[in-house]
């Protein structure tokens, strides 16, 4: 099993670009795991600064941070960024998902 989180081509296009037009400086994308949501745990993402204890993913210079709780959640997860014409967004595939809601935006592990 992957340790941690890996970040595909795009997403790390996608999150360069982000934090480019905020105010950038040692910024990257947060990715969280929060409970709620109809089955349970939802995905939670944010630009943020890396804070005491997070995890650092990184590709090509785009930054992922994850603090330690969400890393349980999250370990082996692979972040994609999907454009397409009726949505668009960042894509988590969870190994550890057991089942999700019809609509895609929370699971239970």
């Amino acid at each position: 099993m992957a340790v941690g989180v890996s970040i595909t081509d795009r997403a790390a296009e996608k999150i360069k670009e982000l934090v480019k037009t905020g105010d950038g400086e040692g910024r990257g994308l947060r990715l969280k795991v929060v409970g709620g949501g109809c089955s349970g745990l939802q995905y939670r993402v944010d630009f943020d600064a890396q804070r005491a204890g997070d995890r650092i993913f990184e590709k090509d210079g785009a930054r992922v941070f994850v603090d330690m709780k969400s890393l349980l959640y999250l370990n082996g997860t692979e972040l994609d960024y999907k454009e397409e014409l009726m949505q668009s967004g960042f894509v988590f595939q969870n190994p550890n998902v057991k089942r999700a809601c019809g609509c895609g935006a929370s699971f239970t592990v």
